[in-house]
């Protein structure tokens, strides 16, 4: 489909539906919110007008009370604004039910990036057996993780995927009485969701979305690759778990959460098999073979529902083994397309559903190695170095009972004991990872491989990956030496071994980008992923990268597919692993059609790498060059923001930063240490991130950049950044994310700023690199507007900024009145946190 057709479809599926559907609030049994719908365009047309002239927030909300309604007193205007939120809430869950719905319509099978595309360009260019040559050792994992960026709770999601359905069907009558739930059911948790709640909304998808999802797309790389010769792995598609086993700045996960966690993810799974087991049955009714399905479906049965029973997946493999060989030989084959699919599900799901991976922290490691030796070793820790109490961790032969411990030390041994019976259940896969934040040393790995020898495990039994996640400049920085002396280092040297020689590196693209800025944090990670893919070649390991990458480009996020597809050969390419976070999970993987889609991008960029040679791919020197000089400039540039006076007090005073806390999206504190005054470091990424979006600057995502093109354009130097627009992909690919960034950036929200006299130069600084980066930027790419050659994610974004412009107002109105401590604060702060949600919610990816 060409864009004009794309762009006429989407008014047609998207657009004019949203008009009509969304007519249908104006008859919504509200609570005296009768009027709302009427009222909302005229706050949309004040807000609008305002902006443009340069007017604040409370000067445009005070106009739109004296025009438009005849209340009087705080009390009844701050009423009418928790509807009008209400309102658009529930208008953007209508929004998000359409657009979701049209996606099948607006992409084809054949999209650039899809299994047929590849399949079809493989076989013009005679590279089908390199392409089923990659297929054999390539892979790629999607992990879930509990990260706060979703604020529909869980009723509200399910209505959601009800009201996509309707939709789909254009089932008036079914879309009216969803709405109408939709008006009857609150949108706010009552409290923060515990870890277990995390998990379990995540558990919902696994098992109406990628269930099906995922085996219907195996289904199809087997039709289009498979010979008599080659059958694609079951375990190329995969999914990790972080909800119940990230415990980093999280103190509600613990061992028992964590168990449990492991539990539902298993009993899932067994529901799916059982559920699925029954329409393979209708079908397979012929004797011999009905009789081993209902011995396979009692088994399961029995599994999910009796303690004392269990069921490994070589068990049902084996009951569907014999299945088979009966329809086969007595029965001509018929339906055994349908075992097969079934079997080929049980491979690529076992009995775990989705990897559950642990994460800690590796301060909080040292805190719990320094307990063990202070009542343990008897040796006085104060007085001995890193160096010797290594040595004596590695070296003891002490097993230590959790009970003889408290707290956080006592929590961390009961749940490295328990990952033994974690793995007995839901197979090794089902836990086969540890992941340690804030690595930038050796001790940080080797004290998690000493804490599970002091747990009685031998070291042939530990059969987990120890993976260190380098996060921050100074981490990213050390990684090289810290893969060089672990994979020098014996004991270590033996555990990769018995892993495979394979070891996973994890890499922090957030935290990188909220410490570095944008541009220095990706060609940080570019770099340093080639520094760790060519130390672990030296030592003949295969190196997997897992990525910590957000949902928009201000935490390393953006266009996936070509983000990976744009990777040279420097880079080791074996597994694709990302995280998904929050409301990118509904928003790209939230429905069949598009989780798919996606899984389908990520999976053909990797092998696309490899098996179709592209200039653009690799970088030459004089590339390399002029990338490490713009990302340098521009950090620089990021470096004086961040060590302005004002930063962290503009964040805390002008934006919804304090209020992320308040919101009861995620089980996990919003920021880490205690007391009031923050910290730069102590800010998460996500509250980070969102806080910028709120105010609709989106900082993260471009600052510096355009400064940094700027200043070799004075030097006369442009041609050379044009030249390397045009001949790298990954830079081309960086620039095209930044300008997403700031397509969602709406800086007339926030003109009245410039007056203030504490904050005012401050606003000045931002405003300048906003206007000068958009400016170099569609210099460079020689467009007329940001995002010119993606209309579909323009108009998308277009329309959702109209959605909530009123409720932008409503949150800055708040905000001031708060500023200036005039009326009721309590009303006001409830106010900004409310809004909060829709903000989010529309701007899908911005958090």
């Amino acid at each position: 489909m060409r864009h004009d057709e794309k762009t006429e479809k989407f008014r047609q599926l998207v657009e004019n539906k949203f008009q009509i559907y969304n007519s249908l609030f104006m008859s919504l049994p509200y609570d005296k919110m009768s009027n709302i719908g009427m009222l909302l365009p005229f706050l949309y047309e004040e807000s609008r007008v305002g902006y443009e002239k340069g007017k604040n927030p409370e000067e445009i909300m005070e106009e739109f009370f004296a025009k438009h309604t005849e209340l009087q007193t705080d009390d009844q205007k701050t009423e009418l604004l928790f509807k009008i939120i209400q309102y658009i809430e529930r208008q953007v869950v209508l929004f998000d039910s359409i657009e979701d719905a049209a996606f099948a319509e607006l992409h084809s099978e054949n999209d650039s990036g899809t299994v047929m595309q590849l399949q079809e360009r493989a076989t013009q260019e005679h590279l089908l057996e390199e392409t089923r040559e990659k297929m054999k050792n390539f892979a790629i994992k999607v992990v879930f993780t509990a990260h706060p960026t979703q604020f529909y709770p869980n009723s509200v999601q399910r209505i959601l995927h009800d009201l996509r359905s309707a939709i789909m069907e254009d089932s008036v009558t079914e879309i009216d009485m969803l709405l109408q739930q939709l008006g009857k059911t609150p949108f706010v948790n009552k409290e923060k969701p515990t870890p277990l709640d995390e998990a379990m909304s995540i558990i919902f998808y696994l098992r109406y979305v990628y269930y099906d999802t995922i085996g219907e797309l195996y289904k199809k790389i087997k039709n289009a690759f498979a010979t008599d010769s080659f059958v694609p792995s079951q375990e190329m598609i995969q999914l990790g778990f972080w909800p119940g086993g990230d415990r980093d700045g999280n103190p509600f996960v613990t061992a028992e959460i964590t168990q449990k966690v492991a539990a539902e993810l298993h009993f899932s799974i067994l529901k799916s098999y059982y559920e699925h087991l029954k329409n393979v049955r209708r079908r397979l009714s012929f004797r011999g073979v009905s009789e081993i399905l209902e011995k396979l479906s009692h088994h399961l049965y029995d599994a999910i529902f009796k303690e004392d029973q269990s069921i490994h997946s070589d068990e049902i493999l084996k009951y569907l083994n014999e299945a088979k060989k009966i329809i086969v030989e007595k029965n001509n084959g018929l339906f055994l397309h349908l075992l097969e699919d079934f079997e080929d599900r049980v491979k690529i799901f076992g009995t775990h559903f989705a990897t559950l991976d642990i994460r800690q922290d590796s301060r909080v490691h040292q805190g719990i190695i320094d307990d063990i030796l202070t009542k343990k070793s008897g040796l006085e820790i104060e007085k001995i170095s890193e160096e010797e109490k290594l040595n004596w961790l590695l070296n003891t032969n002490l097993v230590l009972d959790p009970n003889d411990f408290e707290g956080i030390t006592k929590d961390t041994l009961e749940n490295i004991n328990n990952i033994k019976n974690i793995q007995r259940r839901n197979g090794e896969r089902g836990m086969s990872r540890y992941i340690i934040s804030n690595s930038d040393h050796i001790k940080e790995v080797l004290n998690v491989f000493a804490l599970f020898k002091l747990c009685g495990y031998q070291e042939e039994e530990i059969n987990i990956d120890i993976v260190p996640l380098f996060e921050t400049m100074e981490g990213l920085d050390a990684g090289e030496n810290v893969m060089k002396e672990l994979y020098n280092f014996p004991i270590y040297r033996r555990h990769v071994e018995r892993r495979g020689n394979e070891q996973t590196i994890m890499l922090g693209f957030s935290d990188g980008t909220k410490d570095g800025g944008y541009l220095k944090a990706n060609w940080e990670i570019y770099e340093t992923k080639e520094q760790l893919t060519k130390v672990s070649e030296d030592y003949d390991i295969k190196v997997i990268f897992f990525d910590g990458r957000g949902g928009p480009p201000a935490r390393g996020g953006g266009k996936t597919h070509d983000f990976y597809a744009s990777q040279g050969k420097t880079i080791a390419n074996n597994k694709i692993e990302i995280t998904i976070q929050g409301q990118t999970i509904t928003s790209v993987f939230g429905n069949k059609d598009q989780a798919k889609y996606n899984f389908e991008q990520l999976l053909t960029a990797g092998i696309e790498n490899d098996v179709f040679k592209n200039s653009k791919k690799d970088l030459s020197q004089k590339e390399r060059e002029l990338i490490e000089e713009l990302a340098n400039i521009s950090f620089k540039k990021y470096s004086d923001l961040k060590a302005h006076p004002m930063f962290v007090p503009y964040l805390q005073e002008m934006s919804t930063l304090e209020y992320y806390g308040k919101t009861n999206i995620g089980s996990r504190p919003s920021k880490r240490g205690a007391g009031n005054k923050i910290k730069f470091e102590d800010l998460r990424a996500i509250p980070f991130v969102g806080s910028w979006s709120q105010l609709k600057q989106n900082v993260p995502g471009f600052f510096g950049f355009g400064f940094a093109l700027h200043d070799l354009k004075n030097e006369g130097r442009f041609d050379e950044v044009l030249a390397l627009y045009k001949g790298s992909d990954f830079f081309k690919t960086l620039v095209l994310n930044s300008m997403m960034s700031m397509n969602k950036s709406y800086f007339p929200l926030t003109y009245y700023m410039k007056n203030n006299p504490k904050f005012g130069e401050f606003w000045s600084v931002l405003f300048e690199e906003y206007e000068l980066s958009k400016a170099m930027m569609l210099e460079l790419t020689g467009f007329k507007m940001l995002m010119e050659e993606e209309p579909l994610s323009r108009k998308s974004v277009k329309i959702r900024e109209k959605i909530v412009l009123p409720l932008l107002s409503i949150q800055q109105y708040a905000l001031m009145k708060i500023q200036k401590k005039e009326g009721k604060m309590e009303a006001y702060e409830k106010l900004v946190t409310r809004s909060l949600f829709g903000n989010i919610n529309a701007s899908r990816n911005s958090a």
